[in-house]
C-alpha cells in the first residue's frame, strides 16, 4: 500500500525545498524512498511513497518538508532521519492572542539580540530552533524537546533569559550525573 500526503508550505521555502539544482529535492527522496511533486505556484507538496518502503520514511519525509517550511535550512530539516529526532512547532499566538504586534514582541525575545538567546537555547539543548513567521519550531531528540519547549513558553510568557538558561544547564547537569550513576552501577569484569 502507498502512502500519499498534500502538504502545504510558504511560497518562499519553496526554492529552499527544491534546493540548488534540485539537490534537496533528490536527498529528501533518496533518504526517505518517495517522491515529490512540488507547486511552485501554490506552494502545494504532494508526497508519493514507494512500494517497498519501510512504514517510518515517508512520516520523516512529511516532517522535513514542514521543516523546511517553517524556515529551518535542509541540512538542519534532514536531521530528523538522525536517531530519535522529531519536530514540534509552536504557534506564538497561544501566548500573544491575534496581536500580530505582540507575536513579534515574542520573537524578538526567542531570538535575542543578534540570535544569541535562540542560540543559547540550541547549545544548551543540542537541538535547533526555528522562528519563522507566527511560529517557533524545535527539532531535536524527544527527551530533549519538553525542555526546549518548556524555556521557549517561559520566554513567551515573559520570563528572564537567565532563569531559563539556570534552569537548561540545571536539566543538563541532572542528565551528565543520571549518565554517570549507570556508569557507576555497572559490574565490570575483567
Amino acid at each position: 500500500m502507498s502512502f500519499e500526503k498534500l502538504i502545504r508550505i510558504p511560497n518562499d521555502r519553496i526554492a529552499v525545498l527544491i534546493g540548488k539544482s534540485g539537490n534537496t529535492k533528490s536527498k529528501i527522496e533518496k533518504s526517505c524512498h518517495v517522491s515529490l511533486k512540488i507547486d511552485g505556484e501554490t506552494g502545494e507538496v504532494f508526497i508519493i511513497s514507494k512500494d517497498d518502503v519501510e512504514k517510518i520514511q515517508p512520516f520523516k519525509a512529511m516532517e522535513i518538508v514542514t521543516a523546511i517550511g517553517r524556515g529551518f535550512s535542509p541540512e538542519n530539516a534532514m536531521t530528523l532521519l538522525q536517531g530519535e529526532n522529531v519536530l514540534h512547532i509552536i504557534d506564538l499566538r497561544e501566548f500573544a492572542g491575534k496581536s500580530d504586534a505582540h507575536v513579534e514582541r515574542i520573537k524578538g525575545r526567542i531570538i535575542g539580540e543578534g540570535g544569541r538567546a535562540r542560540k543559547n537555547m540550541e547549545n544548551l539543548s543540542g537541538t535547533h530552533i526555528s522562528v519563522y513567521g507566527k511560529t517557533v519550531s524545535i527539532i531535536g531528540d524527544a527527551s530533549k524537546l519538553r525542555l526546549v519547549v518548556d524555556a521557549i513558553s517561559s520566554i513567551s510568557s515573559g520570563s528572564m533569559h537567565g532563569a531559563v538558561y539556570t534552569k537548561l544547564e540545571a536539566a543538563n547537569r541532572r542528565n551528565k550525573q543520571e549518565k554517570m550513576k549507570l556508569w557507576e552501577d555497572q559490574d565490570v569484569f575483567y
